[in-house]
């Protein structure tokens, strides 16, 4: 038998031993009378000449693939995909909140100041309330949407000054109520000197925190105070899904035209994002909501759910 033919069986011999009956490589080397360093050359080049073929049987898994392939379906330049087992909607939250807190960490506790624009809600609320203390006095956190109701009551999941308590950041709180009353006074609130000082600033940004609404009844935008009931209905009946930072988005993923949506002040949104823009969402009810923004090429990063990412992927090409 040719020398070659034996070293490739010998290896093939060293990955079973190793990967499948489970030997540490002093068992291995004691096993086949070699040295410890000659058994992990032989278990190398099983792996190298494509001798073992790993499968991780596990849900993790699932969800690396599935974050692979929205990623790649969706020109994502990052996605996270969280476990979903029959979760109830207060689970499911929690393990959103760990994976991102751990997104916001990696882009905060860093050494060079940044500019970091914030949308507002609950699961952005409960990122924050996730995230470890970390003193980022460097950092300018900018809030891209204003907070404040109809009535004049601000909003309770707005997350600049949580986010800034918890990093010790400066933060400016965008000057302005979410929806204006017309487009005649929206356009004198964004002509406010600090609103120009705040627009200016997120001109500068490194990268952005939003998360993703829906529009439907009884959604956050109506129980909150920002619209009403009609107007919820008159923007259903406009194919709106979805909602960033209160702009209206049809299934298609792009801005719906509607009276709402010139009453607007929230901070302008690039398309493609000239800077990482990463969303966080979960939930069954999200899920066409996620997917109309992401039709839309809106986001470079995503942070969502297994059944989710199912969901998307299997309705991704529908208006196709």
């Amino acid at each position: 038998m040719p020398r070659q033919q034996d070293k490739l069986d010998l290896a093939a011999r060293a990955a079973w031993l190793y990967f499948v009956a489970g030997k540490t490589q002093n068992e291995l080397a004691d096993q086949l009378n070699v040295s410890r360093q000659v058994a992990q050359r032989l278990v190398a080049t099983a792996v190298e000449r494509g001798l073992v073929k790993v499968t991780v049987h596990h849900p993790v898994a699932d969800c690396l693939s599935l974050a692979d392939q929205l990623q790649a379906r969706f020109g994502l330049t990052m996605c996270e995909v969280v476990p979903y087992d029959q979760d109830s909607p207060a689970e499911l939250q929690r393990k959103l909140a760990v994976a991102g807190a751990r997104v916001f960490e990696r882009y905060l506790d860093v050494p060079e100041p940044r500019v970091v624009e914030l949308g507002s809600g609950r699961t952005l609320k409960a990122i924050i309330d996730e995230m470890a203390e970390l003193s980022c006095p460097q950092h300018r956190l900018v809030s891209l949407i204003g907070t404040i109701a109809h009535d004049g009551a601000s909003n309770r999941y707005d997350v600049a000054l949580p986010a800034s308590e918890k990093t010790q950041s400066q933060y400016y709180l965008l000057p302005a109520p979410l929806y204006a009353d017309s487009a005649e006074d929206r356009a004198q609130w964004c002509q406010h000197r600090l609103y120009r000082v705040v627009e200016s600033m997120s001109r500068r940004a490194d990268v952005a925190f939003i998360g993703i609404g829906t529009i439907d009844d009884g959604c956050p935008l109506q129980a909150d105070g920002f619209l009403g009931a009609e107007e919820i209905t008159v923007l259903k009946s406009q194919q709106a899904v979805a909602e960033l930072i209160g702009r209206p988005i049809d299934a298609r993923g792009e801005l719906v035209a509607s009276p709402v949506q010139q009453r607007v002040t929230s901070l302008a949104l690039e398309r493609p994002p000239r800077r990482p823009l990463i969303a966080f969402a979960v939930g069954e009810r999200k899920a066409a909501a996620i997917l109309a923004v992401l039709r839309g090429r809106w986001l470079s990063g995503l942070v969502t759910d297994e059944a989710c990412a199912r969901y998307i992927l299997a309705h991704s090409d529908d208006l196709a």
